[in-house]
């Protein structure tokens, strides 16, 4: 195996960025392939950014329901079970994306802070409570969000 058929395996999202760096060169150092390189180069790179956006719009959805856990418990009863679900869901969804492309952890850290900008927002209109009944600065890290042990009555150690 050779070393972009391994990149490729090991970082899907930094192989496409290199992809289409190398696809850019060839095709600016004239090679006579018959290829639209630079549409080809625009399409790899285009997969990328919507691994990247797929980051951001999980995350954005895994915020949001751990912070309507945290801080909207008149809710919480009715609304428990799908809250529950959707956490989960999205926490596999981000750690298999980031598993497969280890380069976009470093992404979504930082996006995390701007997510939780926009998540907070989303929940006290969706909630009908003023924004300040949400911290300005997120009250867990992206390593908490990530966490299936976080928080500690959200799953029980045997549903972990």
């Amino acid at each position: 195996m050779d070393r972009a058929s391994a990149a490729y395996d090991e970082d899907f999202y930094a192989w496409t960025q290199a992809q289409a760096a190398e696809l850019r060169r060839a095709g600016a150092a004239g090679n006579n392939a018959p290829v639209d390189w630079e549409n080809v180069a625009e399409e790899i790179d285009g997969m990328g950014r919507s691994q990247k956006s797929e980051i951001s719009s999980r995350l954005t959805v895994l915020v949001v329901h751990l912070l309507k856990w945290l801080y909207c418990p008149d809710l919480r009863e009715r609304c428990e079970r799908g809250w529950r679900r959707t956490i989960r869901e999205q926490r596999d969804c981000l750690l298999d994306a980031i598993e497969a492309s280890p380069s976009l952890k470093p992404f979504a850290l930082s996006v995390f802070e701007k997510v939780h900008g926009r998540s907070r927002l989303g929940v006290a209109d969706e909630a009908e409570v003023p924004l300040t009944c949400f911290p300005l600065d997120p009250p867990f890290t992206l390593d908490q969000a990530l966490d299936p042990a976080y928080p500690a009555e959200l799953f029980p150690p045997e549903w972990r």
